[in-house]
């Protein structure tokens, strides 16, 4: 054979084993894993994965090996875990894998404890975590784009990224004796796009990168997996508690027969938000789920096993609607946030029991090596201002968010000097990312809140000249949607209104304030009261150190910092009212703790409590209360009406001609069981003249007859969440009838063809629409007060 063409064959015999791992011969099965017809196969045997996901970031170091103990002890043979791009570079170019950080480590303790290890190195990677998982210092580029072909900057630093990953843990691969059996590419994509080649070039780069030996895996959602296609690479899906198991496999089973099946994150709770009520997910429904896995042979993975806590800025945050992350990661999981096991793990280890595979068996359950501690009340004397303890200012002409002062987390200072006037203003910010003050010569004179799309204050008549001050602080980076490019600070700009005309405020004086603890510790202390944002210290003295929590519902809204550990966010609004206090923070002896408070606390104390407060709604000073409202849509003529089949899944809506408007009201007028007066629907899209979903990244909801925010967040913004295991509910309990109505402003007007409406995911039939009128109008509907 001509030598040329054998040169050709090995080339191409080469490239096609790295894109697709050859199977394992039976020479080679003692250290194998791959996706064989319909199963899993581990050293040549069939293998059901029982995984539990488990974030060492969101863990001290000292308790790594006891949660991974912790979920062993449940059931579980297989440890699954994300990579943080953005806590291992936290400035370019510079990778630190060491300590809290070293994720390599982590694994071992994995094979240790007789595990295997899924890893998910992203580069995005949700997880409800700073801007999914991508280092901020991506924003300092102005014309960013992620997660897309288009932008070889992003591409690049995505590479070396990975690149430094693969260093940390290729070595540990099951083919080279570790325990990694899988590596994910990406993450949850189809949510985002459907380019094959990016996902492609993302398959490649993590072979590269020294995976070229473990089996691959993606995920996403059964309603987008089709979205993009990616040779090479398992699929698993993804969905939450009390699904329907065959529901959720249908389609997927019909487009890949011989495919194993896996749901790779089966939510055993949910994250929870500030101002909106605790998650929790009822053990019955997710345990019902679960053995319905078990029974068909399909692996899994429980997200999370244990959630922990985001300690310091990286909780992120949903949108649309802007809804920053609390830093209570407690998620509901089956391992509480101080480690301990609850009735869901108890549930888990008691079914998982019955279904052990092959040498296994069920260790017992692990002692928590910290007990938990109540610490005596601390009262703080030691106060030092904001505006007395200012950074070295810089000058800008225009307004620009922090990332481009250099300034990853915390708050930002924008001030200014307004010109006497005799009457009253209105200031215009655009846009508020995330939480502002506005100051007139030191006097707080209004609050702005990005969740509810505040913009505007009134300010003053002025009898002389006057500092302005705007303090934003900057919350969690969505995590999740195109919205993910979330600079913060102001991110456009400030304008000045008399009524009559409007000017554009220039040439600013910038002061910026970090999240580092040593910034903190700069603060000029002394024993005079807080006038306004200020940091407060105080020492404490311990005997014996242990898990502790710090009620915080006496407090504004800040940052708590002990013995140098950043806790997190604290906000009065709630449902968390605690910080988690890990006993590794804690010592024999003296102990210290800052607050930086940029609101006003009511008692400057805070008390010990051996137990988490997740559940409490507080005071929003901003918050209006809501009347009782009707909508008016006499005189209007719906564009659309029919009658949805009783079936799950996605249900299209095609116009009769396309319809221009701003405003759509989309009413319920009774549900598929007759008995039922209630109302759900998990996701609603409007189909554009393109064919295809418009973004729904600034709609708002004007109106809604009835939602459910006490006793579950289900309001009905979570009909374009992008969330599709979250539904918009009419309050339960209410016993109003049909029809049942939510009115949405797109932001502008839009050439509509129809829409998209999802029905609830669960096993629940409840509130499914039966017979609707969709309504499309460029002016606002009339609402009706009560």
């Amino acid at each position: 054979m001509n030598r040329k063409i054998i040169g050709l064959l090995i080339i191409l015999l080469t490239a096609n084993n790295y894109i697709f791992p050859l199977t394992p011969t039976s020479a080679d099965l003692s250290n194998s894993f791959h996706a064989g017809k319909n199963e899993f196969m581990l050293n040549g045997k069939p293998y059901i994965i029982r995984a539990g996901e488990l974030h060492y970031t969101r863990i001290p170091k000292a308790y790594w090996d006891h949660r991974i103990k912790m979920c062993k002890a449940m059931g579980m043979n297989t440890i699954c875990i994300y990579l943080f791009w953005n806590i291992h570079e936290q400035t370019p170019g510079v990778f630190d894998f060491k300590g809290q950080n070293d994720v390599a480590e982590f694994v071992r303790l994995i094979q240790q404890n007789g595990m295997y290890c899924i890893v998910r190195p992203g580069p995005y990677v949700c997880a409800e975590w700073d801007m999914g998982g991508l280092p901020w210092w991506l924003l300092k580029k102005k014309d960013l784009q992620v997660r897309s072909l288009s932008d070889s900057y992003f591409m690049e630093q995505t590479k070396k990224y990975l690149n430094e990953a693969g260093k940390q843990l290729a070595p540990l691969q099951i083919q080279n004796g570790g325990n990694i059996i899988m590596v994910q590419v990406e993450n949850e994509y189809g949510t985002w796009g459907s380019d094959s080649k990016y996902m492609e070039t993302m398959r490649n780069n993590v072979r590269q990168a020294g995976f070229g030996k473990v089996q691959l895996l993606r995920c996403d959602w059964s309603s987008n997996f089709f979205h993009y296609k990616l040779d090479g690479a398992v699929n698993a899906l993804n969905f939450g508690a009390g699904s329907n198991i065959d529901d959720q496999f249908k389609k997927f089973k019909e487009m890949n027969p011989d495919s194993p099946l896996m749901c790779g994150e089966y939510w055993t709770g949910w994250f929870d938000q500030w101002g909106r009520p605790h998650e929790t997910r009822e053990i019955n429904s997710f345990i019902g789920s679960l053995k319905d896995m078990m029974d068909k042979r399909i692996s899994f993975s429980l997200y999370m096993a244990h959630g922990g806590t985001s300690y310091g800025q990286w909780a992120g945050a949903n949108a649309p609607a802007y809804a920053p992350t609390t830093s209570s990661y407690d998620y509901n999981a089956p391992i509480d946030e101080a480690g301990n096991p609850t009735d869901k793990f108890y549930a888990i280890r008691d079914l998982l029991k019955n279904y052990l595979q092959e040498g296994e068996s069920l260790p017992a359950i692990p002692q928590n090596p910290e007990i938990t501690i109540t610490i005596p009340t601390i009262k703080f004397t030691q106060t030092a201002n904001v505006f007395e303890n200012l950074p070295v200012a810089k000058q800008s002409e225009n307004i620009q968010p922090m990332e481009f002062f250099d300034q990853g987390w915390g708050s930002i200072i924008y001030r200014k000097q307004l010109a006497d006037c005799n009457h009253k203003q209105t200031l215009i910010i655009k846009d508020v990312h995330d939480w502002a003050t506005v100051f007139i010569n030191g006097k707080a004179i209004g609050k702005l809140d990005r969740r509810r799309g505040e913009n505007t204050i009134e300010i003053p008549a002025l009898k002389s000249a006057a500092q302005l001050d705007i303090l934003v602080e900057g919350m969690g980076r969505v995590n999740y949607g195109e919205a993910i490019l979330d600079r913060k600070g102001i991110t456009d700009k400030v304008i000045l209104s008399d009524g009559n005309t409007e000017k554009e405020l220039k040439n600013w004086t910038i002061f910026n304030l970090p999240v580092d603890y040593q910034f903190q510790t700069k603060a000029r202390f002394t024993v005079k009261p807080a006038t306004g944002p200020a940091w407060y210290r105080a020492s404490f003295n311990l005997t014996k150190t242990g898990y502790t929590y710090l009620d915080m519902s006496s407090w504004g809204k800040g940052m708590v910092w002990v013995n140098g550990h950043n806790l997190g966010r604290f906000w009065k609004v709630g449902p968390t009212q605690t910080l988690c206090l890990p006993g590794c923070y804690l010592k024999k002896g003296r102990n210290e703790i800052i607050v930086l408070d940029i609101d006003k606390p009511k008692s400057a104390s805070i008390t010990g409590l051996n137990y988490p407060i997740l559940d409490v709604i507080g005071k929003d000073d901003n918050q209006q209360q809501k009347g009782a409202k009707s909508l008016n849509l006499n005189g209007l003529n719906a564009v659309v009406t029919g009658t949805f089949p009783a079936e799950s899944g996605w249900k299209t809506v095609n116009l009769n001609e396309m319809t221009a408007g701003r405003y759509f009201c989309f009413e319920a007028l009774n549900a598929q069981d007759p008995n039922d007066n209630s109302t759900s629907a998990a996701e609603f899209e409007i189909i554009g003249e393109d064919g295809k979903a418009i973004s729904s990244i600034n709609w708002k909801v004007v109106f809604v007859d009835s939602e459910e925010t006490e006793k579950a967040a289900n309001g009905a913004d979570k009909l374009f969440d992008i969330q599709e295991s979250i539904i918009w509910q009419t309050k339960i309990g209410d016993k109003a009838n049909h029809p049942h109505q939510v009115v949405i402003d797109m932001g502008k007007e839009i050439n509509v063809k129809g829409f998209r409406i999802l029905p609830r995911t669960d096993k629940s039939t409840k509130g499914m629409v039966k017979d609707f009128r969709f309504f499309l109008e460029k002016n606002p509907f009339k609402v009706i007060s009560q």
